[in-house]
């Protein structure tokens, strides 16, 4: 009598899958295949006013990596938001996260203040520090006339416009900061602070010798996610400045997004879209060998 053949998955597995599949689907469809699409577009001659398509190699390539606008200033600015606005909102949050991890009265209406930017979409926000930023009519210059001070044009200045850029931010995501070393806070153990109470040591010295290192794990893990995301930051810089003056506070996203649907040039901006990607995949895998050096430490 023939024995059947074993099928490859069992029931169980059978099952998995069929669970993961619209995931699965939905990422091929909406993450993959652009992906290829737009790899293949970086090697040709791709323009919508003269879609040939031609093969061309690594010459988009070469005119993006021997740009001075890319490597003058959007590299630049790119790099520096990240650093100061992850460095700005970890700061704060982990201010507001050290207050509120002790009772006082009010605290559920702080903290649900606390929530109120993550509620708020970041072009709502923009559009919002826009106008507050305005040198005729902004409530920022109305504030500083009134103390008898000159006001300034924020937004047609480079360092005033990237301030503003960087100070949105800033606000959007200490909540995000606040949250999660919050609930890290009251995860660590009681017993070594209560020890450093009954010696009387002082705050600060149990803020640098028992609070920081045992929370560095979650202050670390914050960091490389939050920065990777803060690398392809578009909406609220498109919104608040267009890049401008100039090209001065113009970030990475917007380089790609001017040359492919500005300039209507998507080889070219598809070949910006995969240096960056490859940037941000160096420094990712960066930051993950940090987090899991600090872990195992």
């Amino acid at each position: 009598m023939a024995v059947g053949r074993r099928p490859i998955f069992g029931e169980q597995q059978r099952f998995m899958l069929f669970l993961i599949a619209p995931a699965a689907l939905l990422l091929l469809l909406f993450q993959v295949v652009p992906i290829a699409i737009g790899a293949n577009a970086s090697f040709r001659d791709w323009a919508l006013y003269n879609p040939k398509k031609i093969w061309v190699g690594l010459a988009h390539y070469e005119a993006v990596l021997t740009d001075p606008a890319f490597l003058e200033v959007v590299l630049p600015n790119t790099f520096l938001f990240m650093v100061v606005s992850v460095f700005g909102a970890l700061v704060v949050g982990l201010s507001l996260a050290l207050l509120l991890n002790r009772p006082f009265w009010g605290q559920r209406l702080v903290q649900t203040i606390l929530l109120v930017p993550l509620m708020v979409a970041p072009v709502i926000a923009a559009i919002m520090m826009r106008w507050m930023f305005n040198d005729q009519f902004g409530i920022v210059n109305a504030v500083l006339e009134g103390l008898g001070l000159e006001g300034q044009p924020w937004l047609v200045q480079r360092w005033t416009a990237f301030g503003v850029i960087l100070l949105t931010d800033i606000w959007l995501w200490t909540p995000w900061f606040t949250l999660l070393l919050l609930a890290g806070l009251q995860s660590l153990p009681k017993e070594p602070f209560e020890a450093a109470e009954i010696d009387g040591t002082s705050t600060w010295r149990v803020f640098t010798h028992l609070t920081l290192p045992m929370l560095q794990p979650v202050i670390v893990v914050c960091v490389v996610i939050r920065a990777i995301d803060a690398f392809r930051t578009f909406d609220i810089v498109w919104t608040l400045t267009g890049g401008g003056p100039g090209r001065s506070t113009e970030l990475f996203s917007l380089y790609a997004y001017v040359l492919a649907f500005l300039n209507l040039d998507l080889g070219r901006g598809s070949a910006a879209a995969i240096v960056g990607g490859l940037i941000i995949l160096v420094v990712g895998i960066g930051m993950y060998r940090l987090v899991d050096r600090v872990t195992k430490s």
